[in-house]
C-alpha cells in the first residue's frame, strides 16, 4: 500500500445551516477543514496509508481535529502540538447568481507559528512514496514559507513523488509575494496542480482565452501554458482544473493533463455540476489525481478518475470528500445516472 504524507494546515469551519447568511440564524454548523487535510482524508478513504502533518494547540479543539482525523483514517502521529489556537474559516454558501463567501481568521494560528524544525522530515519521509503541499501554507507567513521547502526537499531526498497544488489566496498574499516564493520549489516538484487563475498569479503563466466567468474554455490556451510551465519550471506534469462557472449553483467541471514525457494533452470527461458545496472540489481532484498516478494507473485513467472524485465531492457539504474508489470507478465508467443503487 503505497503511503502518502500532506502538509498544511486545518481549520474550523463554520458554516450558516444550508444557504442561508452568516448569522441569519445564531446557529453555525461546525466542521473541520483545509487543503492538504483534504486530500489526506480522500486518500485514507481510497484505501493509501495517508499521514498529515500539521501543528495542532495542545488543548481541546486540537484534540477534537485528531479525532475526526482518526475518523477518517487518517494517520495523526507526526502532528506538533504546539501553539495557542485553531484557524477559523466562515463559509456561506451561494445559491444560482449569489456567489459563495469565505472570511479566514487564521492569524497566529499554530501551523504558522511551527517552527520548520519541529519535526524530522528527514525520518517522516522514510517509505514515503508521495508528497503533496499547496501555495496555501506558505502564504502563512516565513514559518510557513521555509517549512514547505525543507519539507520538498526532504521529500525529493527521500525519492519520494513531489505534487503541488499551487491554491491561490490572494485573502493572504499578493501575486508577487506568491511567485517570489513558488516559483523556486517548481525544480523539485512532479507534477502542478493549477486553475487558470493560479498559472497566472503564481506562476506568471498566462492563459490564452480563458473565459471562466462566461463559461467559455480554450483548451489550447491551457496546453501552451502547460508546455510552458514545463518548459520554464520544470516539473513534467501539469495538471489544469477547468471550472465552467454557470451560476453559483451549476457548473461546468472538466480537466486537462499536460504530460511533458510523452507530448500529450489528456482531457477529461465533462460533468455538469449542480453543487451541494464546492468547497474542497480542487482538493479532491488533487487526490484523485494522486490515487491514479501513485496506484500505476496510466496518465488519461488517472484523469478521469480525479475529475470523477472531485464531481462527487461537490455533492457532499463539508471539506471531506468521503467516497470510495468503487464510487468514482462507477461514475468515471460513465454511470452518471444519479440513481439509486440497491
Amino acid at each position: 500500500m503505497p503511503k502518502i504524507v500532506t502538509f498544511g494546515e486545518i481549520m474550523l469551519r463554520l458554516s450558516p445551516p444550508g444557504f442561508e447568511r452568516l448569522l441569519q440564524s445564531p446557529t453555525f454548523v461546525a466542521t473541520f477543514g483545509g487543503g492538504e487535510a483534504n486530500v489526506a482524508v480522500s486518500l485514507a478513504h481510497f484505501g493509501l496509508d495517508s499521514t498529515y502533518v500539521t501543528a495542532l494547540p495542545p488543548h481541546g479543539m486540537g484534540d477534537a481535529v485528531i479525532r475526526a482525523l482518526r475518523g477518517e483514517g487518517v494517520r495523526t502521529d507526526c502532528i506538533v502540538r504546539s501553539g495557542s489556537r485553531l484557524g477559523v474559516y466562515y463559509t456561506e454558501a451561494g445559491a444560482s447568481q449569489r456567489a459563495s463567501t469565505v472570511i479566514y481568521d487564521r492569524a497566529n494560528s499554530a501551523v504558522s507559528e511551527m517552527q520548520p524544525d519541529a519535526v524530522n522530515w528527514a525520518e517522516i519521509f522514510e517509505g514515503v512514496a508521495w508528497f503533496h503541499v499547496t501555495g496555501i501554507t506558505p502564504a502563512l507567513g516565513a514559518n510557513g514559507t521555509e517549512g514547505t521547502r525543507r519539507s520538498i526537499a526532504a521529500a525529493r531526498a527521500a525519492g519520494a513523488r513531489v505534487s503541488v497544488d499551487l491554491n491561490y489566496r490572494k485573502k493572504l498574499w499578493t501575486s508577487t509575494q506568491a511567485q517570489e516564493v513558488m516559483k523556486p520549489l517548481m525544480r523539485d516538484v512532479d507534477v502542478v496542480i493549477a486553475n487558470e487563475e493560479d498559472l497566472q498569479t503564481v506562476l506568471g503563466v498566462e492563459v490564452a482565452g480563458a473565459d471562466v466567468t462566461g463559461g467559455h474554455l480554450d483548451v489550447e490556451g491551457f496546453r501552451q501554458a502547460a508546455e510552458t510551465v514545463t518548459r520554464e519550471f520544470g516539473p513534467r506534469m501539469v495538471a489544469i482544473t477547468l471550472r465552467e462557472s454557470l451560476s453559483a449553483s451549476d457548473n461546468g467541471w472538466s480537466a486537462v493533463l499536460w504530460d511533458a514525457d510523452t507530448g500529450i494533452l489528456h482531457r477529461s470527461q465533462r460533468y455538469e455540476v449542480r453543487l451541494v458545496d464546492r468547497i474542497g472540489g480542487g482538493d479532491s481532484f488533487a487526490a484523485g489525481l494522486i490515487y491514479g498516478l501513485v496506484t500505476g494507473r496510466p496518465a488519461e485513467a488517472a484523469l478521469r478518475f480525479a475529475v470523477a472524485a472531485s464531481a462527487l465531492k461537490q455533492t457532499i457539504p463539508g471539506d471531506f470528500n468521503r467516497v470510495s474508489v468503487a464510487e468514482v470507478d462507477l461514475l468515471a465508467g460513465g454511470d452518471a445516472s444519479g440513481r439509486v443503487q440497491r
